[in-house]
């Protein structure tokens, strides 16, 4: 049985490479990525400190497995909302755990949404930046850009930055395409320990990250 309550009519994004950089269009001007937009302005020291420290071969393998697991969850986790058949992973170590996480997130996470508006939406603010929600719908009873993430650990708060960014982003793009009011963005993680938390920003928080964001656009686009 499908979770979906179909409230709004989202719009089919194509993804577009120009010069090396993820942008979206709806058949209008194409714009970049919301996680284009924070690569591009975050800073990679630890991330550069990281990949010298294992090393290139060791680096690309870890985020290999990482994204194929990534992507077996969420793929899993579609299927789950749009009431299909999500139990079908194979027998190999990334399968077998992206199941356990996948079960996980349903048990501990989906039992807070209330209702789902959509999956995997495309949301784009015109000539600005665009991109592709988990999910939009009820959690804990309350409006939300909801996104789903997997992790080696469960990653403290103050390291979740750009999360709330991606989030609230999302959340202006979504509020203006149809005058919604939706005031929450709600992090559900899942890690290889199949431990699960929650995290959230609404009101005064997300209006913060709100301004945040709006200055990482600002800084993006100062740097063509």
């Amino acid at each position: 049985m499908s979770l979906l309550t179909e409230k709004y009519i989202y719009p089919k994004l194509e993804r577009e490479m120009i010069s090396g950089v993820r942008h979206y269009t709806d058949g209008d001007t194409p714009v970049p990525s919301v996680t284009t937009i924070l690569s591009e302005t975050g800073d990679k020291t630890a991330l550069f400190e990281w990949r010298k420290r294992v090393g290139d071969a060791e680096a690309n393998r870890i985020s290999r497995e990482s994204a194929g697991l990534g992507t077996k969850v969420h793929n899993a986790l579609e299927n789950y909302c749009n009431g299909e058949v999500w139990d079908t992973f194979g027998n190999n170590m990334v399968s077998v755990m992206a199941k356990e996480m996948t079960t996980e997130m349903i048990d501990k996470g989906m039992s807070n949404v209330d209702e789902v508006w959509g999956i995997e939406v495309g949301l784009i603010a015109k000539g600005i930046y665009a991109g592709t929600a988990d999910c939009v719908g009820l959690y804990n009873g309350v409006p939300s850009i909801i996104d789903f993430k997997t992790a080696k650990k469960i990653k403290k708060r103050e390291w979740i930055e750009d999360y709330f960014l991606q989030g609230s982003a999302y959340v202006l793009a979504h509020n203006e395409m149809f005058e919604s009011k939706i005031d929450q963005v709600a992090i559900l993680m899942v890690d290889r320990d199949n431990k699960f938390k929650d995290f959230t920003i609404s009101g005064d928080e997300l209006t913060y990250y709100k301004g945040l964001w709006a200055k990482r656009v600002e800084d993006y686009y100062s740097r063509l």
